[in-house]
């Protein structure tokens, strides 16, 4: 594969020809996409268009089996010497993931831990930092995503909602570059939906780089800076949301939006 092309080193994540099968199935076909410090890129799609794996090759969690992918300019979980990729070591891997905060469908919170304790469970074992200023971030954490008088409760005393808003004030407890929102509000009844998306609108006029697969069109037309639609493993149509949503250019891209809105 070529060099970058000039100008991508200001990329946040730069993924070209990215290519991805489980067995004989293949889920990712050449993904190429482009995002930028501070903005927030929405993807959309079909079931089994590939988003989720996508999202999931972005921070290593899924090993891409052909193409590149540059966060921040550096190859994720690889290095190239002489034109051919090597598989970088876990440990190296781990440090680039402390870099990628990601929130996925489910909370994944521990159950035996307070809300507090679940924020303040990364930086403590993984960068080692003392407990005190830990502390200290993690209830500054849970008051930013509204939860400030819910430090001491369990997460099966949290709704779904206040337990993926901890969910996000996990990760960005390790000070990531960039934030993967996988489907983050996909297993929430209705009328939680918001008090999550709420979050991410801070999130996003913070200045936070963020990838956000989705279903809410609305969250994406007004908040996305970029909209991608996925379908067969490939981007098929990017672009302004409200440009994108209103007059889509492809005839897969019609079809879907069709359905969904």
């Amino acid at each position: 594969m070529t060099a970058p092309p000039a100008g991508s080193d200001t990329l946040m994540v730069h993924a070209e020809n990215v290519h991805k099968s489980f067995g004989p199935v293949d889920v990712l076909t050449g993904v190429d996409l482009a995002v930028r410090p501070g903005e927030v890129c929405c993807v959309i799609g079909p079931s089994g268009s590939g988003k989720s794996t996508f999202l999931r090759c972005i921070n290593h969690l899924e090993k891409i089996d052909a193409g590149r992918i540059r966060v921040a300019g550096e190859l994720v979980g690889y290095r190239q010497r002489r034109g051919k990729l090597h598989e970088l070591p876990a440990r190296e891997v781990a440090a680039q993931r402390q870099q990628i905060g990601m929130v996925f469908q489910r909370f994944n919170l521990f159950p035996h831990m307070t809300a507090l304790d679940n924020v303040m469970e990364a930086p403590l074992r993984v960068r080692r930092q003392p407990r005190p200023a830990v502390r200290e971030l993690a209830a500054a954490l849970l008051d930013r995503v509204g939860l400030a008088d819910r430090a001491d409760a369990y997460p099966g005393q949290l709704s779904g909602g206040q337990q993926q808003r901890v969910a996000i004030a996990r990760a960005l407890a390790m000070r990531p570059k960039l934030m993967l929102f996988d489907e983050p509000t996909s297993a929430l009844d209705p009328e939680l939906v918001g008090e999550v998306l709420d979050v991410m609108r801070d999130l996003a006029r913070d200045g936070m780089t963020m990838i956000v697969v989705t279903h809410e069109i609305g969250f994406a037309r007004e908040v996305g800076d970029s909209l991608v639609f996925m379908d067969g493993g490939v981007v098929v149509e990017s672009g302004v949301p409200r440009q994108v949503l209103a007059d889509p250019r492809h005839d897969r891209t019609r079809a879907f939006l069709s359905k969904v809105l």
